[in-house]
């Protein structure tokens, strides 16, 4: 996944507003949200790839209000070939019981076995202690990104926040330009799961950057400028999935999907629900 907004506990219906496209080649064997039958709690997306360790996902929730979500860390010096699948931590998280605090503390040495990554993790199922956290096992040294050794807590405020291939925040075009529409979005939404088509148009938008405003990740300046739209399309990858989730302070949820391939749209999802940890309590927070 290459573009994650969001927005924590910054609207007065909403705790939590996620609007995502994942990016990856067409080839790679996906398969769309759904219950999971081993784990029927999660609603997720379910990477089918021949990878080593557990075939995860890139974004998922659950019913007692646990959410994941994570994107690659674009380093190509980095990049160990033979390094275990980044999903299967989605997975991991929402399976768990975990918190985000406990979750990161019991898993800093597994870090270092996967290539670069973000992890997004959020727990509504506690309306007194509601927490989103970010992690990510690459930092910023200069204008390089290096291995992290130390994994400090990250604990995300309420606000409208922005994640691609880098840091979280980090001013790239494709996720500068698009917090500020995602937030004009959220401002404008009633609360009643309603209008979702104004967060798919924000993610479908094909606009590329200007050549000074491309990052400078390791990779030709030519791939630079494909990979700098919020929906990506070349012949071989490309946005693969939009996905927008909304969770209701009254424990209602709403999870669209939207899936692409090299001709374009081949399905769309819509899945509703309500959290079963606390039935018709209120999750303000």
């Amino acid at each position: 996944m290459c573009l994650i907004l969001f927005a924590w506990k910054s609207h007065p219906d909403y705790p939590l507003v996620v609007a995502a496209n994942r990016d990856e080649f067409y080839e790679r064997d996906t398969e769309g949200i759904s219950w999971w039958p081993e784990h029927p709690h999660i609603l997720a997306g379910r990477d089918r790839a021949d990878v080593l360790g557990s075939p995860g996902t890139w974004l998922g929730f659950t019913k007692t209000g646990k959410f994941a979500a994570l994107t690659n860390v674009r380093a190509p010096s980095e990049k160990n070939p033979d390094s275990r699948t980044r999903g299967e931590l989605s997975l991991m998280y929402l399976s768990g019981k975990e918190q985000p605090t406990d979750f990161i503390q019991e898993n800093v040495k597994r870090f270092q076995n996967y290539n670069g990554f973000n992890l997004l993790m959020a727990d509504l199922s506690n309306p007194e202690n509601a927490q989103m956290h970010w992690v990510s096992n690459r930092m910023m040294m200069g204008q390089s990104i290096r291995p992290r050794k130390v994994f400090p807590q990250q604990p995300l405020d309420a606000g409208v926040y922005g994640l691609s291939n880098a840091m979280l925040d980090t001013p790239w075009p494709k996720v500068n330009h698009r917090v500020a529409a995602f937030a004009q979005t959220l401002a404008m939404d009633s609360g009643q799961l309603k209008n979702v088509d104004q967060y798919l148009k924000l993610l479908a938008d094909t606009h590329h950057a200007s050549d000074h405003e491309l990052p400078n990740t390791g990779v030709t300046r030519e791939w630079e400028k494909a990979l700098s739209p919020a929906f990506i399309k070349t012949d071989t990858y490309g946005t693969r999935s939009s996905t927008v989730l909304r969770v209701r302070k009254d424990g209602q949820f709403e999870m669209v999907e939207r899936r692409f391939d090299a001709t374009g749209t081949v399905g769309h999802d819509v899945i509703t629900g309500a959290l079963s940890a606390a039935p018709g309590s209120n999750l303000s927070v």
